[in-house]
């Protein structure tokens, strides 16, 4: 019997720009299509770095270029990029699975996700998002509109948002319905548009990014799902990485994950985030699991062959 599984895919696995995109997309498919057809329910997340930047960039531009157009909110520029990214994705899997002979419908869901606005990132923004600039460029924005604005190792001015804690997923009625029905479903690109729910019912879109791996968690909770694979450019997790003592893991329990987090083992920028988010998985119900490895060796993880297992 298959499994319910939720595949958290890295920026490798989608390119940098729309030519590299598309062709990444074809690759990410025909990894993904094995898992469909092996008989497992398939959710996709994302991330979207390159692709938001892109959009904000523009958007940017085109302020400037006119200044009768308002300047876009991030949450817009995450909404445009699921959609940009999604429909890339479900039509190269749509064509992968008819090619097999295995077609299935194939959708992506602009997805929002609740935060908290007490939460304690919007204190202390720490995200960097959009291009590089002058001082000049940057005094003008933290004076037009109080964006945080940091110097980024001599390269120039970058603003900083908040990544606050995903708390629900607004969609997720419609998520699941369409998984129950044998669909596969892209959501949660991004970590999801961050909002705050407001009076009347409104959702507010907040300046914030999502980390893409909690997010990715949080919909396979709510989805009950088996198994979350965090995809990445390794094909396991060591410790002493790139350190003449450096160690392969082929599974590690919560408790030793935590230990390794708290040794340092993990870089914030890049592993502890996927190890956090497959220890909060594998710890919230008995019998789920997380698999972190590449992209084309997924299937093979699942069938307990490779990847960096976390059991809860």
């Amino acid at each position: 019997m298959g499994k319910r599984i939720v595949i958290a895919l890295g920026g490798n696995a989608l390119g940098n720009n729309l030519v590299e995109q598309m062709a990444a997309s074809k690759n990410t498919a025909r990894a993904i299509a094995d898992l469909i057809i092996a008989g497992n329910e398939v959710i996709i997340s994302h991330g979207n770095g390159p692709q938001v930047g892109m959009i904000q960039n523009a958007m940017t531009e085109l302020v400037k270029s006119d200044s009768k157009y308002p300047i876009i909110p991030l949450s817009v520029c995450v909404a445009m990029s699921q959609s940009y990214i999604g429909y890339d994705l479900q039509n190269a899997l749509r064509e992968e699975l008819i090619n097999r002979n295995y077609p299935k419908d194939v959708a992506s869901i602009i997805t929002q996700t609740i935060v908290d606005p007490n939460d304690p990132a919007f204190k202390k923004p720490s995200k960097p998002i959009g291009r590089f600039m002058t001082k000049e460029e940057a005094d003008a924005l933290v004076a037009a509109k109080g964006y945080t604005m940091v110097e980024d190792a001599g390269r120039g001015w970058r603003r900083v948002v908040a990544s606050p804690e995903p708390k629900g997923i607004v969609e997720i009625g419609i998520i699941r319905a369409l998984v129950d029905a044998g669909k596969v479903v892209i959501c949660g690109g991004g970590g999801g548009i961050p909002v705050f729910p407001e009076e009347h019912n409104h959702l507010h879109g907040a300046s914030a990014v999502i980390d893409k791996d909690l997010g990715s968690e949080l919909i396979a909770e709510k989805l009950d799902a088996d198994c979350l694979i965090i995809l990445t450019a390794v094909e396991k997790v060591a410790v002493n990485f790139n350190k003449p003592n450096q160690k392969w893991l082929d599974s590690m329990t919560v408790a030793e994950a935590q230990r390794y987090c708290d040794e340092g083992h993990f870089a914030p920028g890049s592993m502890l985030p996927k190890v956090k988010a497959g220890m909060k998985f594998a710890s919230s119900k008995k019998g789920r699991t997380a698999l972190i490895t590449l992209l084309e060796k997924a299937k093979e993880g699942i069938e307990g062959k490779t990847g960096t297992v976390i059991l809860g």
